[in-house]
């Protein structure tokens, strides 16, 4: 298809714009922007991305509730609500799920959402062994509007995946779905140009709400500069930005939008000792300095968080205490104070002691030093590395050596090196599959520290086994911190957690984005999971 040239010549505009740009790293000021006042029925985004696939069941999931509708949704306070289905029930036994099909849905094309494209869209999915995790979906069948799913096993998360599964039309599925969509929900796709944009208008047979702005262009940007020069320029309402540049810049007729997170970075410290033989992918397991927990716990404590904050994002951050900070499941308990006398003491009382006057920590002749890798190429985690390095060694006396490694090296280090990682989920399986012993030293990156503790395992089997995930929530909280052990930093402290990472966007004034859910791992399609309730104001 071809472009819109108004598109496109806002592209070459941006390019050019590159080759006179002088830096974002100077002296803040405000900069003109054009008096082209927005369309009151369009949005521009600058995005950076366009993909290059639109199947729900088949590897679009980052934004599949714009085209399409699923059975039933997540609101902005993570509640379960209707969206296809008007109701749902879960059996006692946890196994039974049953939905009721709303009347009088359709798709784009006109016709109608039957049960049979909901049973359809599932048995794809599953079929496809996509990244939905349908694995305990045993059978799904459908009687009239009523729509049952039978699961193997208990999982109370599996509602949330319901959640993800778009609902696609069986008649229209099939050669060429993939970047001409049927959708189901409040958007329609009518314009993708290859690795340039792709653009959305309201789909008029939506059974919902019609959408605030109702076309909406999504335009790839994909490096900092370019986004900036686009906002200075007045050629898009709106684009993600980072935390150096909105420090040194300020663009009149926009402002900075700022969204908290689950975006969390934090340390995955090697849980066991070092071991005699390699793991099942041939690599070494264990470290024999971060398997003490008095030293996983001197760095949890002794961290000052607000000053990495400050060091690596401008203060575009705030200190996290877990994985998921903020969601419904999160155990305020788990929350710990930086105490920099007391992670000394820790450390003294441990046995690390400086004898020979270096700075560094030793004990039994071993010296409190190890590696701490990050991806190479990613300046928020070799910023984050490089500001708890300093602050370790200055105040704690412990040596961690920063080192970028590729993510294609980085697995036959990562059992037994700490190692920057970044989550952030609005599931709390999440943290079954962080701490779970059944997932330990998997190639999934989720447990590469090797943590197990039974008493953890027993809350969050107890967690998934729940009927309802309101029902699960006090064994997610003491799987945390129980009072006794669990994963927070309290507890065991296989991990530690740094900051969640404010989510920065330049928005143009009057552009209303509505009620955002709490920000999950990722800084674009987050921002425009809700882009139908957007508006001008």
């Amino acid at each position: 298809m071809k472009a819109k040239k108004s598109v496109l010549a806002m592209l070459l505009i941006a390019a050019t714009l590159i080759s006179i740009f002088a830096g974002c790293g100077k002296t803040p000021a405000a900069t003109p922007s054009t008096d082209t006042a927005p369309a009151k029925d369009e949005l521009i985004i600058g995005f950076n991305e366009v993909p290059s696939n639109y199947d729900p069941l088949n590897g679009f999931y980052n934004g599949v509730q714009i085209l399409y509708s699923a059975l039933v949704q997540t609101n902005a306070n993570m509640e379960v609500v209707a969206d296809l289905a008007t109701e749902y029930t879960v059996s006692e036994d946890t196994l039974t799920y049953t939905f009721t099909l709303r009347d009088g849905a359709k798709f784009s094309d006109g016709t109608t959402v039957t049960a049979e494209d909901v049973v359809f869209s599932f048995e794809t999915a599953k079929g496809n062994a996509s990244s939905l995790d349908l694995s305990r979906m045993a059978s799904i069948s459908a009687v009239g509007n009523e729509i049952t799913i039978q699961l193997s096993t208990p999982d109370s998360t599996f509602i949330l995946t319901v959640c993800k599964v778009g609902i696609v039309p069986k008649a229209a599925y099939g050669e060429g779905f993939a970047t001409a969509p049927v959708s189901s929900g409040p958007y329609k796709l009518v314009q993708y140009d290859v690795d340039q944009q792709f653009i959305l208008e309201a789909n008029e047979h939506y059974y919902g709400a019609a959408p605030g702005i109702s076309r909406v262009v999504f335009v790839k940007m994909a490096d900092q500069d370019t986004r900036l020069m686009a906002v200075q320029s007045g050629q898009v309402d709106i684009t993600l930005t980072s935390a150096v540049v909105a420090a040194n810049n300020s663009v009149n007729g926009y402002y900075l939008l700022e969204e908290d997170t689950v975006d969390n970075f934090g340390i995955a410290m090697p849980y066991t000792a070092r071991q005699d033989e390699v793991n099942e992918y041939g690599y070494p397991v264990g470290n024999d300095f971060t398997c003490d927990i008095a030293v996983r716990k001197a760095l949890a404590y002794g961290l000052d968080r607000q000053k990495v904050c400050e060091e690596a994002l401008n203060g575009y951050g705030v200190p996290a205490y877990s994985e998921n900070d903020g969601m419904p499941w999160y155990n305020p308990e788990s929350e710990i104070e930086y105490d920099l006398a007391y992670a000394q003491q820790l450390l003294t009382d441990a046995g690390w002691i400086d004898t020979d006057g270096d700075g560094i920590r030793e004990k039994d002749g071993v010296k409190a030093s190890t590696t701490l890798l990050y991806s190479a190429g990613d300046d928020v985690r070799q910023t984050i590395a490089m500001a708890v390095s300093n602050q370790v060694l200055e105040n704690l006396g412990i040596e961690m050596i920063v080192e970028g490694v590729g993510w294609q090296d980085l697995p036959a280090r990562m059992y037994s090196e700490p190692l920057i990682l970044a989550w952030g989920s609005s599931n709390p399986k999440t943290s079954y599959m962080l701490y779970h012993s059944s997932n330990a030293g998997k190639e999934d990156w989720y447990n590469p520290e090797n943590f197990a503790n039974e008493t953890v395992d027993a809350y969050l089997d107890a967690a998934i086994g729940a009927r309802t995930l309101e029902e699960a929530i006090p064994y997610w909280q003491k799987a945390q911190w129980d009072g006794t052990t669990g994963t927070s930093m309290r507890g065991e402290c296989s991990y530690i957690f740094i900051l969640n990472k404010t989510h920065l966007y330049w928005a143009r004034e009057g552009l209303d984005t509505g009620n955002q859910k709490i920000h999950a791992h990722g800084d674009a399609w987050p921002l425009v999971q809700n882009v139908a309730e957007w508006k001008w104001n």
